[in-house]
């Protein structure tokens, strides 16, 4: 700070605190802590009392104030902070409070919010604010006991923020935030909050049908939102599904305008494949909020994969003429284009799409497309660039350019390029089990293993790289011992991975355990109708002398996947044709 006459200073702090407006605050109203918002409020905090304060205060809540017209919120918060501490009044305190929950600064928070309700004991605000800092440091039994004063003062609660908070806890402390819980419900058995503070803790528990059947018996379960979308989720975690919807569906009659409850039941609609009536939601949604450009991308994204392609196209191009969710935008232009066989269109999207999440994606796309039409050396002349012009995704679009290099057969080409990548790239274990993968392609078993027991040996629980080689060793050598063992290893880690339960079932009908082999490849394929695992099964069944059924399951494969060289070959070794 610059020298400043302290005389003068004294003076000027009289008006400067007497309004106190110059610090922002980062809520509109501490009760709510989910309302985070990154512009503040105009108006603080109520003035300063400055007539019981030392000249020395005064003199530092003035620089404390000058600086933060400065920005150097830092010293504003030192300067509150010690204030706070030092005259013990309240209003000091809420500013410092202010400023250290804008800062984002939680230590300083919570300790400002405990002197601001210490010193306010009556200030149902102060209270509701030391509970909410309390809850998001863990100190949960505290939290309950600054949100029962404002309970039992019949002000706004919190209780369900902090039922909430208590997720991440351990099993013991929300057993005790439920007896709480529980004793304070004897006393206000009426109070929403409560009943749903209640529920959620059960819930964490995986208690799903008690918190279910305590929301049922109360009231609010079916006529407060908070309670009810809690019922619709339990409902569904517990695989009755049309009784969550009938139960969003009723909500709706009684908050029509309720943002969540709608976007709830349209998100349910589409999980259940229900494409037209999620439409329709999505549609209400955007006539009520026609300025959420979330719902205006949500509804377009809907209506592609409901193939309405001419209702997505304006929603897509009105979202770049808003400036919002551009990428997402062009991208999905580009899927429609592609499924109107307009692929010049298609190119020309994906071209426009930046960095971000959507970026990747369009490459793979736009790839994929020059390569079918014939014009492969511009794909990678493309990628060539992208790997310039954006350094940041180097990695993954050489990954992209090499699988569309093995995809087209180019194997050398592809070798050449991983051995690029891996110059560039030399630890990155992605592009060691890609060149592994490659090496097999080329028949270099040698590189192959070389490749994947570098993985394993960097990280042991690698269960994509053990079961990658013990199916390897499994089918093209006769080291079956040592194939099983890896794949076990990767089963233990992964037991619900398809293809290990592939691997695990090949390796045992090459040891002629032909039982457990089918077993484990039913298992399989059930997990994940693919081609080479009903190639697998098929082979162990007709081994093991039951050829229709061999032959039902190449059927219904060769049907999904006609073109499958893995059946092909199976069916021909097998059968000496290629149709089952």
């Amino acid at each position: 700070m610059p020298a400043i006459n302290k005389s003068f200073a004294l003076l000027s702090a009289l008006a400067l605190l007497g309004g106190c407006q110059i610090l922002p605050s980062a809520r509109t109203d501490a009760a709510q802590p989910e309302a985070e918002t990154a512009t503040p409020p105009s108006a603080a905090v109520a003035a300063v009392p400055s007539a019981s304060f030392s000249p020395d205060t005064l003199y530092s809540l003035l620089v404390a104030e000058l600086a933060g017209q400065r920005d150097r919120f830092d010293i504003a918060l030192a300067n509150y902070v010690e204030q706070a501490h030092a005259t013990g009044d309240p209003a000091v305190a809420e500013r410092a409070f202010r400023i250290a929950e804008y800062l984002g600064a939680d230590e300083a928070a919570l300790e400002t919010a405990l002197l601001w309700a210490d010193s306010a004991e009556d200030n149902l605000d102060a209270q509701r604010v030391a509970a909410i800092q309390l809850a998001r440091a863990g100190r949960h039994d505290q939290a309950m006991l600054y949100m029962e004063q404002v309970l039992q003062a019949k002000g706004d609660t919190h209780f369900d923020f902090l039922a909430l908070t208590a997720a991440q806890t351990d099993p013991e402390t929300r057993a005790g935030l439920r007896q709480s819980f529980d004793r304070l419900l004897e006393r206000y058995p009426d109070n929403a909050q409560l009943v749903f503070g209640r529920a959620v803790l059960l819930q964490q528990d995986g208690r799903r049908e008690e918190a279910l059947a305590s929301l049922e018996a109360h009231p609010a379960g079916s006529r407060e939102v908070a309670p009810l979308l809690l019922r619709a989720r339990l409902l569904r975690s517990l695989d009755r599904n049309e009784e969550a919807l009938s139960l969003l569906k009723a909500g709706l009659r009684q908050h029509p305008d309720d943002k969540r409850l709608r976007l709830t039941y349209a998100r349910q609609l589409l999980e259940d494949q229900q494409l037209d009536a999620a439409r329709k939601q999505f549609i209400e949604l955007l006539q009520r909020f026609p300025e959420d450009d979330d719902l205006r991308l949500s509804l377009a994204l809907v209506s592609i994969e409901a193939k309405a392609w001419d209702e997505a196209r304006p929603l897509l191009e009105e979202l770049i003429e808003r400036d919002s969710h551009v990428d997402a935008a062009h991208f999905n232009l580009g899927r429609i284009a592609e499924q109107q066989n307009d692929s010049r269109r298609a190119l020309g999207d994906y071209a426009e799409v930046g960095p971000g999440n959507d970026y990747l994606p369009a490459q793979v796309r736009r790839t994929e497309l020059l390569v079918k039409a014939g014009r492969s050396a511009e794909a990678e002349r493309l990628l060539a660039g992208a790997r310039d012009s954006q350094p940041d995704y180097a990695l993954q679009l050489y990954l992209i350019e090499i699988e569309s290099l093995s995809k087209q057969q180019r194997y050398d080409a592809a070798w050449q390029r991983i051995s690029e990548a891996l110059e560039q790239f030399p630890e990155d274990l992605n592009l060691t089990y890609t060149r592994a993968m490659l090496a097999e392609k080329r028949g270099d078993l040698a590189g192959l293993e070389r490749d994947l027991r570098f993985i394993i040996e960097r990280e042991p629980d690698n269960a994509m790289a053990l079961n990658a080689l013990g199916y390897t060793l499994a089918d093209r050598t006769t080291r079956y011992a040592e194939a099983r063992e890896l794949i076990a290893k990767a089963y233990e880690l992964n037991p619900d991975d398809p293809a290990i339960l592939d691997s695990l079932g090949w390796v045992n009908y090459r040891l002629g355990n032909l039982p457990e082999a089918e077993k484990l490849l039913r298992q399989a394929l059930k997990r994940m109708p693919d081609h080479e695992v009903a190639a697998h099964l098929g082979e162990v069944l007709w081994v093991s002398g039951q050829q229709d059924a061999a032959r039902k399951v190449w059927r219904q494969a060769l049907t999904d996947t006609p073109d499958s060289s893995v059946l092909q070959e199976t069916l021909k070794r097998l059968t000496g044709k290629v149709q089952p």
